[in-house]
C-alpha cells in the first residue's frame, strides 16, 4: 500500500492521538445515545402511520437520493476497513515486543479477540471504530426510504438499525474486545451489500438469490463465533477487557439472531429472488 495512504489511515496525528472522550467525541455521552435512538424510533412509527392513515399507497418519488446515500455508505464502508485494517496491522507491529514480556504471551490472533484487561479506548483502532459509530446514524435513513416508498417496515429492521448503535457505543465506553474483527466483518459485508443497492438503483438487474439477506446471515454467523471465541481466550487466559459490555451484547446479538431467523424465513420462502430485502 501506498505510503501516503497508510499514512492517513494509520499514522496521522489525529488517528494515533486519538482518545474516547465524553467531553471532546461528538455523541460520546449516554443522553446522547438513548435520545438520538428514541426520536429515530418514534419519527419512525410516525412516519409509518401517518402513511397508513393518510391511505397513501404510491411511493414518494425519491430520485437519486437513494443510490447517493448507498454509494455513499458503501464508500464510507471500504475506508473504515481500511483504515481499520492498517491501524490494527500498525498496533500489533509497535506492542509485539511487549506481548513477548507478559505472562500470557499474547499472539495478535488472541489481541484480535481478547484485549487484555486495562485497555483504553484511545489510539489508532479506536479512532475507526469511533468512525465506524458515527457511520450508523447515516445508516439510519434508509429506514425512511423504506417508509417512503411504501414498504414493509418490519419489526426486525427498526431493533437491527438501533442494536447497531447501541453496539458500536458499548465498544468504545468499555474497549470491549473483538470489535476490531466485527468491523472488518461489518465493513466489508456493508461494502458489498450498499455497492450492490448502488448498481440495482441505477439499473442493473437484481441477483436472482436473497444476495442481501445472505450476507446479513454469514455477519451473523462471524458475530456469533467472535463472541464464542473471545469467551473461550477470557476463561482460558485469564480474562479479556470489556466482559460486561461482551454479556450485554450477548443478550441483544441472540434477539437480533431470533429476529433474523423469522425474517429470513418470511422472505425467502422459495427459490426465487426478485427484490432486495429492507434491513
Amino acid at each position: 500500500m501506498p505510503t501516503v495512504s497508510r499514512y492517513w489511515l494509520s499514522e496521522h496525528p489525529s488517528i494515533v492521538n486519538f482518545r474516547w472522550s465524553h467531553s471532546q467525541s461528538w455523541g460520546s455521552t449516554w443522553s446522547f445515545l438513548v435520545g438520538t435512538v428514541t426520536l429515530y424510533l418514534l419519527a419512525a412509527v410516525f412516519l409509518r402511520l401517518s402513511t397508513i392513515l393518510l391511505r397513501r399507497d404510491r411511493p414518494v418519488p425519491l430520485g437519486l437520493i437513494p443510490a447517493v446515500h448507498s454509494l455513499s455508505m458503501a464508500v464510507i464502508s471500504a475506508v473504515i476497513f481500511a483504515g481499520i485494517l492498517f491501524s490494527a496491522a500498525a498496533e500489533i507491529r509497535d506492542t509485539r515486543w511487549l506481548w513477548r514480556r507478559s505472562r500470557t504471551r499474547t499472539t495478535p490472533f488472541q489481541w484480535l479477540l481478547c484485549f487484555p484487561i486495562g485497555t483504553r479506548p484511545s489510539g489508532r483502532v479506536f479512532f475507526w471504530s469511533y468512525i465506524f459509530y458515527l457511520s450508523r446514524y447515516l445508516h439510519l435513513l434508509r429506514t425512511f426510504f423504506t417508509v417512503l416508498r411504501c414498504r414493509r417496515l418490519p419489526l426486525f429492521h427498526l431493533f437491527n438499525h438501533s442494536i447497531l448503535i447501541l453496539t458500536s457505543f458499548l465498544w468504545l465506553e468499555f474497549a470491549q474486545s473483538f470489535q476490531i474483527l466485527a468491523i472488518l466483518s461489518t465493513t466489508l459485508l456493508h461494502t458489498l451489500v450498499y455497492g450492490y443497492r448502488f448498481l440495482t438503483a441505477v439499473g442493473l438487474p437484481a441477483a436472482c438469490f436473497p444476495f442481501v439477506l445472505n450476507c446479513q446471515a454469514a455477519l451473523l454467523s462471524c458475530n456469533l463465533l467472535y463472541h464464542l471465541g473471545m469467551y473461550s481466550f477470557h476463561v482460558l487466559k485469564g480474562g479479556c477487557n470489556g466482559i460486561g459490555a461482551w454479556a450485554c451484547n450477548s443478550v441483544l446479538n441472540s434477539v437480533i439472531l431470533l429476529l433474523f431467523v423469522k425474517f429470513y424465513k418470511e422472505n425467502c420462502s422459495g427459490l426465487i429472488y426478485k427484490k432486495p430485502a429492507n434491513f
